[in-house]
């Protein structure tokens, strides 16, 4: 197992030879960790324009060469089919395989896009003193899809997912400032309280992720959420995409800090 004093290619090679399997969160402390979703090129640019259009749910980090495994920008040294613990393989929107590697589905016509992770803030918040519910609770973050609709490209269309993290009122002004000098991973909140106001109807009842408890006189705070670019991808019904098993991020050579604004 890949413990979390190791360097980012250190984790990266450990994951790359199976010896590191599990979600990432803790590994490679102060670097960035990214969203993963590998689609055909024939649909990459109109993805490139959802991703623009939507920057919250969808702040693209690298988009990388077709065919091309190789994140240049973001880890050089790595490869997209291997040094990602676990993935998820779907053909026409259905899950057909959770892999730990993929190059026996490469094709030369992937593209693969890197998109900012919420695991950056969510290490400045708690270096910040404000506690994660989810953590303390050993959950993962509650998510929600929302009446948000995106802004359409092509057929890559969907509403805004969101996650969920509760605070007491004096820490939401905190938690605001914090996440808002990230704007590549995530950034500030897109609502604060009032779940109804985003279409929600119970929090103990999320689309993904599990339920946390929300205690008496703790406010819901939202953030767009990454999963949805991912579940645009996957209700295009293209005939392949390729994105990470949750929790199971790509590691990059970037540090956190490179970020914050």
């Amino acid at each position: 197992m890949a413990g979390p004093g190791v360097t980012a290619a250190e984790a990266r090679e450990r994951i790359r030879h199976g010896e590191h399997t599990g979600p990432t969160v803790g590994l490679a402390p102060g670097h960035v960790q990214a969203n993963l979703v590998i689609i055909p090129e024939e649909h990459a640019l109109d993805f490139s324009r959802f991703c623009v259009r939507n920057p919250k749910p969808c702040p693209v980090l690298e988009i990388t060469e077709a065919g091309s495994p190789v994140p240049r920008t973001l880890a050089p040294g790595a490869d997209l089919r291997t040094d990602v613990p676990r993935y998820r393989v779907y053909e026409a929107g259905e899950l057909v395989d959770e892999p730990v590697e993929i190059r026996n589905y490469w094709r030369g016509d992937l593209v693969c896009f890197l998109l900012g992770c919420s695991f950056t803030f969510e290490a400045a918040l708690l270096a910040a003193g404000l506690r994660l519910a989810h953590l303390d609770q050993g959950r993962n973050v509650p998510m929600y899809a929302t009446n948000r609709e995106c802004v359409p490209s092509g057929p890559f269309r969907r509403p805004l997912v969101v996650s969920m993290r509760p605070y007491r009122p004096k820490g939401v002004p905190r938690a605001v400032s914090i996440t808002a000098r990230y704007p590549m991973m995530h950034g500030s909140p897109v609502h604060i309280g009032d779940p109804e106001a985003l279409g929600i109807g119970d929090l103990e009842q999320p689309d993904f992720g599990d339920p946390v408890d929300v205690h008496d006189g703790e406010i819901p705070v939202f953030w767009a959420c990454g999963v949805t670019p991912q579940a645009a991808a996957l209700e295009a019904g293209l005939p392949l995409v390729i994105t990470h098993s949750p929790g199971h991020m790509f590691i990059t050579d970037r540090r956190d800090a490179e970020y914050a604004l």
